[in-house]
């Protein structure tokens, strides 16, 4: 029999919450569905039709090159530029997705048996992505005390030998807080001061509906001591993940920068992953994306919204305070859990994620995503109301 890597065993046994969802497909009953997280199927707007026909050279020509075509990353660096820092396109790297460039990354900081750390709570695919590299994803944990923003000391605290980068998520994924100034300045000296990199996810920093002073839009063009590396696209960005592409932006130290570039060109030649079309078409791509952030702010503010009106004032849950992302994060009671409590909503037809996906830990929590439309949202307030405030006795 054929041997297969240890990377790759993965857990195939169903949950008990996913196996309630299939069978409530299976017998056609329908969902409101709070875990829907594709831009693309709750109504958000789209670039026109006919795009690719306006493109400004011709679709089928192949010019392969490791980093992405000229006007693309002059397109990327232009849009990064407009948060506030300058950005150079020779320090942006295009791929065809955030995956792939964590996949990059994780080849260039890491050898196998290294290790990443990894916010807590946070996105579960890192986890999955580290491994499938030979990488020990270590988490670092966000306190709630601090409503799950970042804690330096628990990053120091989680270094170990072995410990090659730091991920911070900006916002965070599902928490919504995100990275400040003076928490980006002593994160960044930590990794200067252990020799580490420091990576940091961007994807919804335009989704931000709380625009207060002193919160970081993009560490892409900042000049700190360590070497940075700054990871969006258009997935998030304009909502379109099928059109897969994403980039990087390298910063920091310029002997480092340049030597992680160098050694990047070398990865990103062996896979030329982006499409052609969607390189030519990025610039409209991204003139675009101010419409769908719009629509996408006022969507994800509005039901946001509906979800604190329809708790009761003496509810024994609560909505996590956030500050963007497209989640919001519930705080329940621990009885009868987060399991329990996402198959009794289920049976009601809303379908929510349990915190436990997420590595919440310390309290019982639940995940809605906010894109759904404001429709199916607000049917599926008073199913989770009913669920979560159960009437006396």
């Amino acid at each position: 029999m054929s041997r297969f890597s240890l990377r790759t065993a993965f857990a195939r046994t169903p949950n008990p919450l996913s196996q309630a969802v299939a069978e409530r497909h299976a017998r056609g009953l329908s969902v409101l569905d709070l875990a829907e997280t594709n831009p693309t199927r709750v109504g958000l707007p789209l670039p026109d039709a006919d795009l690719l026909a306006r493109l400004p050279a011709s679709p089928f020509l192949y010019t392969p090159e490791p980093f992405g075509l000229a006007p693309a990353r002059a397109a990327v660096a232009s849009h990064l530029s407009q948060r506030g820092s300058p950005v150079d396109a020779a320090h942006v790297v295009l791929g065809a997705s955030t995956s792939e460039a964590y996949g990059w990354l994780l080849k260039l900081l890491c050898d196998p048996g290294d290790s990443l750390l990894v916010p807590a709570p946070g996105y579960p695919l890192v986890d999955v992505l580290a491994r499938l590299e030979g990488v020990h994803a270590r988490p670092y944990r966000l306190p709630a005390v601090h409503g799950f923003g970042l804690d330096v000391e628990q990053v120091e605290a989680a270094l170990d030998a072995r410990t090659r980068a730091v991920l911070v998520v900006n916002p965070g994924n599902p928490t919504g807080h995100f990275l400040h100034e003076g928490e980006l300045v002593a994160l960044a000296d930590v990794c200067a001061r252990h020799g580490l990199a420091l990576i940091c996810d961007e994807v919804f920093c335009d989704a931000g509906w709380d625009t207060e002073a002193g919160r970081v839009t993009s560490v892409a063009g900042r000049a700190l001591p360590c070497l940075t590396f700054a990871l969006s696209g258009l997935s998030k960005v304009a909502g379109l993940p099928g059109l897969k592409l994403a980039w990087l932006h390298v910063g920091g130290p310029a002997h480092a920068r340049d030597e992680a570039l160098a050694r990047l060109e070398d990865v990103a030649d062996a896979a030329l992953s982006v499409a052609t079309p969607v390189q030519l078409a990025l610039p409209a791509l991204l003139a675009h994306a101010p419409r769908f952030q719009e629509a996408l702010l006022a969507r994800v503010k509005g039901n946001r919204e509906r979800l604190v009106q329809a708790r009761p004032a003496d509810a024994a849950w609560d909505v996590v305070p956030a500050h963007g992302g497209w989640s919001a994060v519930l705080r329940i009671p621990r009885v009868p859990g987060e399991e329990a409590t996402c198959l009794r909503l289920l049976d009601e037809g809303v379908r929510v994620q349990p915190g436990y996906f997420h590595d919440f830990g310390g309290g019982a929590y639940l995940v809605l995503s906010l894109l759904p439309t404001p429709e199916v949202f607000t049917a599926a307030l008073g199913p989770l109301a009913r669920v979560l405030s159960p009437p006396a006795g």
